[in-house]
């Protein structure tokens, strides 16, 4: 399906960002006229961001999946919708028409409903990387249902943490999954976290590792003996639910600067116009190719650009079970030739990665079919975005470095590709909609070529709308620090031509291979271990993941070896947070560098993670100077 609002040259470009910025509401009306709505909306849009109050299309009635999916259906019924790569290279890769993946999604929004799920209903999804997981969001979304997917490296005590947070009443999971060599226990995790979870009354349960696990009668089922029961049916379609526009369509919880995760909420008109829109201009999608995002759906990146986005814009679209170097560092590569791949969408820690695996592992991947390369999750270095450009773009292939967030929901700066300039290491430009600037501490405005603190000064139609439950929080963490406007907590420097570079997170949360982690909730994680009297948390470079995670720990342990404590802080991050936040490197302190008020200085421990010691400013108003001294002496390097 032809979209009319696809940018096509850099003059329509800059015509069409002039008509967004004069008159959004006649830009962004147009664009969703686009789209299959069952009535129109009222107002385009409201918004007042002191409160903050944002809505899009308010009023208008539709169902996203008839948009993802019903109309391909209609029109290109045979076109393949869905390519699902195993791990394993050895198993078979499954692929869906629109037409078969709508049937597939009609039939698991009947299991949900069988099993008392309503519209407006939280369901929790901690899932593999395997097509039911796209199915179930989709079905989720059919039903009017508000999807929480949980990312399947999260412990139990996230889990339950989301799931008491959101109230959800339903769960959907796997016996186990397989993530590269390892096989994950999903099902026993789900089982751990529900014993503090009281609002869950289901569980579906579908197998794919053959794990054995424990079923709780009258709470769990197996996801193939409840679509049995649908396949009985006569009819197995499904009318999609009709929703508003500003309907809540998922919760994705997000860390931020205090420990407790934030469920940012996105609604449906907004976020389907906004994915569409990006996805088709940033990527330059033309009908017929294989667009290939390698982020899991357990982050925004795979809701937005692997389900959504590429969905709406009737595309076809890889998901990955496994990981870049699984069984060795050629398996993006097989991926892309296998499946005759156009677009690849990456992280940057992936291609530090297999930069750093060696050029060997490219020998014999023909890679001709890619067309355009994309980085996604945290800044790429000129390094890497090098390498790319030449090893995996054959020097032909355009580069988009997307800059966004979970609140953003899409991509809000970058190249478009092949129609912009493309600088190594720089976002560039904003999207159509986008109104960037920079500002000093205090607010003040920064003009021309500046370096400060990126804010958003008016509404794009996918911003968050809420945190769910909070709207104080989502305030108080967004539109407080510059009032009227919205802080994204990234650090930038624009050049003279308005180009946009993003150099990272200037509040207490750390990028770590394109994840954020709180620093407050890594540190409440350490708190608990029995021999920590307290803790402090920073980030530093890292080769590979962008970020590192680098704790100082004061223990009370005088039992055991520093590495077993190490060990154990370790394990204890893992089991309350996941394997995902296990700081790189932990060093035990005899004191933190504190202020006489209490306050302890991360910027100086910032810098001596960073091997910066010389530049650590005035130590003598500290409490007790000389314990700067002992950590720099202790550093690990």
């Amino acid at each position: 399906m032809k979209f009319p609002f696809q940018i096509s040259t850099a003059e329509q470009l800059e015509m069409d960002y002039k008509k967004s910025i004069s008159n959004p509401e006649v830009f962004w009306a147009e664009i969703a006229s686009h789209f299959l709505w069952k009535s129109k909306w009222e107002k385009t849009l409201s918004w007042n961001f002191e409160q903050p109050l944002v809505q899009w299309f308010k009023g208008g009635i539709l169902n996203i999946t008839e948009n993802a999916l019903d109309r391909h259906a209609a029109i290109t019924p045979n076109k393949t919708a869905l390519i699902c790569e195993p791990n394993n290279p050895s198993e078979t890769a499954i692929s869906f028409t629109y037409e078969e993946l709508l049937n597939k999604v009609n039939q698991f929004a009947h299991v949900l409903k069988n099993n008392g799920a309503k519209k407006g209903d939280r369901i929790c999804i901690y899932m593999p990387m395997v097509p039911e997981l796209a199915i179930a969001v989709l079905a989720c979304a059919r039903i009017g249902a508000i999807h929480s997917v949980v990312f399947g490296g999260f412990s139990a005590q996230s889990i339950s943490d989301r799931i008491n947070d959101a109230q959800c009443n339903l769960v959907l999971t796997a016996d186990g999954a397989y993530r590269g060599n390892k096989s994950i226990p999903l099902k026993s995790v789900v089982d751990e976290a529900l014993l503090s979870c009281p609002s869950v009354k289901t569980c579906i349960v579908l197998t794919r590792s053959n794990t054995p696990v424990s079923m709780l009668k009258g709470r769990d089922m197996w996801w193939e003996d409840e679509l049995d029961k649908v396949n009985q049916m006569e009819n197995s379609w499904f009318d999609a639910e009709p929703m508003d526009a500003e309907d809540m369509l998922f919760i994705l919880y997000t860390s931020g600067s205090t420990g407790k995760p934030k469920g940012v909420v996105h609604t449906i008109g907004g976020y389907m116009v906004w994915t569409t829109y990006t996805f088709l201009n940033v990527f330059q999608y033309q009908p017929n190719e294989v667009f290939f995002c390698t982020a899991d759906v357990g982050w925004i990146t795979g809701h937005s650009y692997l389900i959504y986005g590429p969905l709406c814009a009737g595309a076809t679209t890889v998901l990955f079970e496994g990981v870049p170097n699984y069984p060795d560092a050629g398996r993006l590569w097989d991926i892309c030739d296998k499946h005759q791949v156009n677009i690849l969408y990456t992280a940057p820690t992936a291609i530090r990665s297999l930069m750093q695996a060696g050029d060997q592992w490219l020998d014999g991947k023909n890679l001709s079919s890619l067309k355009k390369l994309g980085s996604v999750g945290e800044p790429i270095n000129e390094e890497a975005w090098q390498w790319y450009f030449k090893n995996i773009g054959r020097q032909i292939c355009p580069i988009v470095d997307t800059w966004w967030q979970t609140e953003t929901g899409g991509i809000m700066i970058s190249a478009i590709a092949g129609i912009t300039e493309a600088i190594p290491a720089w976002a560039t430009l904003p999207m159509p909609g986008v109104q960037p600037i920079l500002v000093d501490e205090n607010g003040n405005e920064l003009e021309g070529a500046a370096s400060g603190n990126l804010c958003i000064k008016a509404p794009w139609p996918g911003m968050i709308r809420t945190t769910y439950g909070d709207h104080d929080r989502c305030r108080a963490a967004y539109f407080s620090t510059y009032p009227g406007l919205y802080f994204t907590g990234d650090g930038a420097m624009r050049d003279e031509k308005g180009n946009y570079r993003i150099t990272g997170r200037v509040d207490d949360v750390l990028n770590v291979s394109g994840h954020r982690i709180g620093t407050a909730e890594v540190e409440n994680a350490i708190n608990m271990h029995t021999g920590v009297i307290e803790s402090a948390v920073v980030g530093y470079p890292h080769d590979i993941k962008g970020q590192g995670i680098y704790a100082f720990v004061i223990v009370s342990d005088k039992h055991h070896t520093l590495d077993l404590i190490q060990n154990d802080i370790s394990q204890t991050v893992a089991q309350i947070i996941g394997p995902i936040a296990k700081p790189d490197k932990i060093q035990i302190v005899s004191g933190l560098p504190k202020t006489r008020s209490g306050k302890i200085m991360r910027r100086i421990l910032r810098k001596i993670a960073e091997g910066d010691i010389s530049n650590l400013g005035d130590t003598t108003t500290l409490l007790d100077p000389t314990v700067v001294d002992e950590i720099v002496l202790g550093r690990k390097k």
